[in-house]
């Protein structure tokens, strides 16, 4: 045992601990008398105060997850430096001008409903259902902090109840009333 000990660096208080704990499990399993387990846990209870307290290690996935808020704090408040976001809420009816990358860059204009919004940091989105012709609607997520929308602009301001208004997707007039 002297040359474990010295092979690893480690107090020999501590393989006096194991060698204990492995007698008194050794001892437990082979006897079912209740006094040879008490002469082996008073071995044990000595060698328990010459080990050292435990060393702490810092979660690396704690840290990491810290170190990214903090990013992505500063990622909105570069973007929001950048142009102006308004508070879009559910229920309010909002006009985006999108930069659509796949028709040549071109400007369209969208103009609906807010019926959800996800807070996420520079990962928040909002689900916008407009009504296109023949009162088919077709509902769009857009990133709220995405380069690609140019402006975005609050038309009317509609009194809801609720964070997430699905339920217009059965009522078609919705956006028609306004």
């Amino acid at each position: 045992m002297l040359m474990l000990s010295s092979r690893i660096g480690r107090s020999p208080a501590l393989y006096s601990l194991l060698w204990a704990d492995s007698k008194r499990f050794l001892t437990r399993s082979m006897t079912t008398a209740g006094n040879s387990d008490e002469s082996v846990v008073k071995d044990s209870s000595e060698a328990v105060s010459a080990v050292t307290s435990r060393i702490k290690f810092k979660r690396l996935d704690k840290t990491a997850r810290h170190i990214m808020q903090i990013i992505n704090k500063e990622a909105v408040e570069e973007v929001k430096s950048q142009r102006e976001i308004p508070d879009i809420k559910p229920g309010y009816i909002v006009e985006l001008k999108v930069e659509v990358p796949e028709n040549k860059r071109r400007v369209s204009t969208v103009r609906g409903i807010v019926i959800a919004r996800r807070n996420a940091g520079i990962n928040t989105t909002f689900r916008l259902r407009r009504i296109v012709e023949k009162g088919i609607g077709v509902e769009s997520l857009f990133p709220l902090y995405s380069p690609n929308i140019k402006e975005i602009k609050v038309l009317d301001k509609k009194k809801v109840r609720r964070a997430k208004l699905y339920y217009l997707r059965d009522k078609m007039n919705a956006l028609k009333k306004s």
